[in-house]
């Protein structure tokens, strides 16, 4: 199932025509509702019969549409204006017969007429007989709306009001989300592309009690991996130790508690990533040997040798293809500007991105950040201070801009 999400806040437009299928179309405004979308509603007159206004009414939180004038107010409904409001339209279900006056540019009710004014792209799922479905001049009109730039979505095999078993039975309605998902996932700006994100801390055990670690919450490798997902890309997250939940149809999460952990993942996935942003904060040190028990406290002092943790970043940066962009995370106190391009040059990054713990409300336990992004042409991008997830976009942007 494709993330939901990206119909959230849409201007949802829904066409209902006289067919026993409209009854799906109650179904169907509850489904986008669901997803944060907007519904407004128009019918035709005859399919006042099929499924009432009240219904449908009650489901979008709007008054239903379905005369261009009504005689009893003299109120005239503006179909340019709902043509011009709507993100999406979708005529759902499409008879024979509007569908053949949509194909042929007829205008005699409001439906056809905002069909006729609408700006958004247009969806539409016939619904019909299966001799009906099947005739030349039905296929025809299919092809006509396709050619005008209109999208179908394909009427399924199944039982039909008539009795007969065949093609014309129109699509469910969550097979109509799905089908208008996947036109959205494809018009996304990382649509296709792998993303491999690493966040959250390490840590490195002492003794099966206690480790060395960092404050690392991992709120901003996790803005990441959403913020990439909901623009299209399947999102490989390496994550490790972390209180916070990353759930997202998109995005595979891959739990690690050691630096070692995170490599090994890390290494198997980085080869076959598009984009690979490495936010974690990985422990630089590790204790030469774990100690099987908890040390006891017998003294006033204790003496551990460490030894350096792999440098993730360095190494995958290192085999990159020149069809792979990557970036690295700088967190300094102080030379900050200097530092951060030292660390863009020396792991050969294509972008970095710096945030000083001398900024007030920024670093680990904070849900802000401020960030300073350089290229690898060291140009410097400073940015306000914001929300982690304002910044994640923040990032996805500066990325594809130069992707």
């Amino acid at each position: 199932m494709i993330q939901n999400k990206m119909l959230k806040g849409k201007k949802v437009l829904l066409a209902v025509t006289a067919s026993i299928a409209a009854y799906k179309s109650a179904e169907l405004v509850r489904l986008f509702k669901k997803a944060g979308a907007s519904v407004r509603v128009i019918q035709t007159e005859a399919s006042l019969q099929f499924v009432t206004p009240l219904t449908l009414a009650t489901l979008s939180q709007n008054q239903v549409l379905a005369k261009m004038v009504d005689l009893e107010s003299g109120e005239w409904s503006n179909h340019v204006s709902l043509g011009l409001w709507a993100d999406l339209m979708i005529v759902a279900p499409l008879t024979t017969n509007t569908l053949a006056k949509m194909a042929h540019g007829e205008c005699d009710n409001l439906l056809l007429a905002t069909y006729l004014s609408a700006k958004c792209p247009v969806y539409f799922a016939p619904a019909m007989d299966l001799d009906m479905y099947k005739h030349p001049s039905t296929k025809a009109n299919i092809s006509k709306l396709e050619e005008y730039g209109n999208i179908l979505i394909p009427s399924g095999f199944g039982e039909l009001a008539s009795g007969l078993v065949g093609e014309g039975r129109m699509a469910e309605p969550q097979e109509i989300i799905e089908h208008i998902l996947f036109v959205l996932s494809k018009e996304l700006p990382l649509s296709n592309k792998k993303v491999l994100i690493t966040a959250g801390p390490t840590y490195e055990a002492i003794d099966p009690v206690r480790f060395i670690g960092n404050r690392s919450s991992g709120k901003m490798g996790i803005a990441l991996a959403i913020e990439s997902a909901n623009s299209g890309a399947k999102v490989d997250l390496v994550l490790g130790p972390s209180a916070l939940d990353c759930e997202h149809t998109n995005i595979k999460v891959h739990k690690v508690r050691s630096a070692s952990d995170m490599f090994i993942k890390v290494d198997s996935l980085f080869s076959e990533s598009d984009i690979s942003i490495f936010a974690a904060a990985v422990t630089d040190y590790t204790p030469e040997s774990k100690e099987p028990q908890k040390i006891k406290k017998s003294s006033n002092s204790i003496s551990l040798d460490l030894k350096k943790t792999k440098d993730i970043l360095s190494l995958m940066s290192s085999r990159k293809k020149a069809s792979q962009f990557v970036v690295g995370f700088a967190l300094e106190t102080e030379n900050e500007i200097e530092n951060a391009k030292s660390k863009l040059i020396s792991k050969k990054l294509d972008m970095i991105v710096m945030n000083s713990l001398n900024n007030k409300a920024t670093g680990f336990e904070f849900n802000t950040n401020k960030i300073t992004v350089i290229d690898k042409t060291n140009s410097i991008t400073d940015f306000k201070l914001k929300d982690k997830k304002e910044v994640a976009k923040d990032i996805i942007k500066m990325i594809l801009k130069q992707t």
